[in-house]
């Protein structure tokens, strides 16, 4: 499905920020490159972004960038994980997971007493996605499993996480974004989640 665009003189107009603000971001990182999307038009080539992307990056840089640096918030915004650990107790204290999505977590992985980043996002995308209804316990068990197996050969990149299910069979996997996959008639993808999106999230809850 494509994605809607809005144009860069449309953005800077709707923000009110500056061409300077924005490349200067673009520099620190704070917006990725792959969001400056080169296209040909009538008066030749323009640069266009992901319209509900770009703009609700702006609005948290915007909101943000009184209590952060821009190196501050660059990490926070970087798919790459942080160096950050939770202790069991501290994660039901903080409202981070339930008690259900643990108990999946350690049959599957055994007894840990203190989560690493890693960890903590296995749990935290299993929470987020149980919560909206959308997942039985034994799928959420699906998408653990693909998160351990294969989120490890991500880690650094920007990557989806697409949960499919066809017949009332679920399937879970991974792909690069931005990036395009196609499914046979009869797949029904349940949900396609960003994983970079919720790192930034969960960095926000632990930090």
């Amino acid at each position: 499905m494509e994605q809607d665009l809005i144009s860069k003189k449309e953005l800077l107009d709707l923000t009110g920020i500056s061409y300077g603000q924005l490349y200067r971001w673009k520099r620190k990182n704070l917006i990725p490159e792959d969001w400056f999307v080169k296209k040909s038009t009538f008066t030749g080539q323009e640069t266009f972004f992901p319209k509900e992307k770009i703009l609700a990056r702006i609005n948290k840089i915007m909101n943000m960038k009184e209590d952060l640096s821009l190196d501050a918030l660059a990490g926070m915004f970087s798919p790459n994980p942080a160096e950050a650990s939770l202790k069991k107790e501290e994660l039901l204290k903080r409202n981070i997971v339930s008690n259900i999505v643990l108990d999946i977590f350690v049959k599957h992985h055994g007894d840990v007493e203190i989560f690493d980043f890693k960890q903590l996002l296995y749990v935290y995308v299993l929470e987020k996605m149980l919560q909206t209804g959308e997942l039985s316990l034994e799928e959420g068990k699906i998408l653990l499993s693909a998160l351990t197996e294969h989120y490890p050969k991500f880690q650094g990149k920007n990557c989806d996480l697409i949960f499919v299910r066809k017949l009332g069979i679920a399937t879970c996997l991974l792909i690069s974004s931005p990036g395009e996959v196609h499914f046979e008639s009869g797949a029904y993808v349940v949900f396609q989640l960003n994983l970079a999106n919720c790192i930034e999230e969960l960095k926000l809850k632990i930090i």
